[in-house]
């Protein structure tokens, strides 16, 4: 199998990854010039921000964390990783972070304060750069890849 590699930054709206050039099925000029370690670009998401990419072991997903359709706070979400099949796999309530596809495929982990308060915790203050908050609502939380079942696994 060859490698696969996500890059993402949290100050983008995007997240790009880079596939073996049998499976890219567009040619993308994402790379600055002078970019050398890189090829067969493509970028899958556009709005929110969207951050902490991982890939399933098999290789065919990701999950991740994002502020797409206007949501106020990140929660976690898949898609295949050609960008199609794009599921919201968390409650949609409180503040996600953390998450991953068990080695298994049929589990996922990742964390959440819902269970605090559905509304979003309050935002960190940036006046002195970036910074990420750990609540101390945060929970750890496993369920199947479609979000169901959803199981705490610690208490914050």
């Amino acid at each position: 199998m060859k490698s696969l590699f996500v890059l993402f930054v949290l100050a983008t709206t995007s997240l790009v990854v880079t596939l073996p050039s049998q499976t890219a099925s567009q040619q993308s000029n994402l790379a600055l010039p002078q970019e050398k370690h890189l090829r067969n670009i493509r970028q899958l998401t556009l709005g929110g921000e969207n951050a902490e990419a991982y890939f399933s072991a098999d290789g065919k997903k990701l999950i991740f964390q994002s502020t797409r359709d206007g949501r106020e706070c990140d929660q976690i979400y898949t898609m295949n990783i050609d960008g199609s099949d794009v599921r919201q796999v968390s409650t949609g309530e409180g503040r996600t972070t953390c998450s991953y596809f068990f080695p298994n495929g049929k589990h996922i982990l990742y964390s959440s304060t819902h269970l605090g308060a559905k509304q979003c915790p309050p935002r960190p203050d940036f006046s002195k750069g970036y910074v990420w908050v750990v609540y101390d609502t945060f929970d750890i939380f496993t369920a199947k890849p479609d979000g169901s079942d959803e199981d705490q696994v610690s208490k914050g």
